[in-house]
């Protein structure tokens, strides 16, 4: 943080950094290049993206409680926050070595894993709220 000397005299934040507002206007930014970078190069946050773009408006329309609504957006949300930690560890992981190693192995299936259950996690809620609200729908079709 910016401090004032004795002379009251602005002086800028030690070793560069910025503070307030600006810290975190670029943050927002490096925010903004990871998400670009993971959709330029990460096939499967793609396509999560894509489903997330179909699902969040679906879970404004769909007629829930805001709790439910709110577990809704918040388990499609999971997925791709899950994903971009993925691909950020699989990009770390490949920046140290590009040769076979357990513990590199163990760390990009961890990786995938945490995909994985954030998906069944986001599939589970989805069945759950809006499962019995489907099912009534197709049964009044029939």
């Amino acid at each position: 943080m910016a401090r004032r000397n004795s002379s009251s005299t602005w002086t800028p934040p030690p070793h560069g950094k910025r503070s307030g507002l600006l810290r975190g206007l670029f943050a927002l930014r490096h925010s903004w290049k990871g998400l670009v970078v993971t959709w330029r190069e990460e096939s499967a946050f793609r396509q999560e993206v894509c489903v997330a773009a179909v699902l969040l408006p679906i879970a404004f329309i769909v007629p829930v409680s805001a709790a439910e609504r709110v577990l809704l957006a918040a388990s499609v949300l999971l997925v791709l926050l899950v994903e971009l930690i993925n691909s950020s560890i699989e990009a770390a992981i490949d920046r140290i070595s590009l040769e076979r190693h357990e513990l590199s192995g163990r760390a990009k299936d961890c990786g995938s894993a945490a995909v994985t259950v954030s998906l069944i996690i986001c599939v589970l809620t989805w069945g759950v709220i809006c499962g019995p609200l489907a099912w009534h729908w197709v049964r009044t079709l029939a």
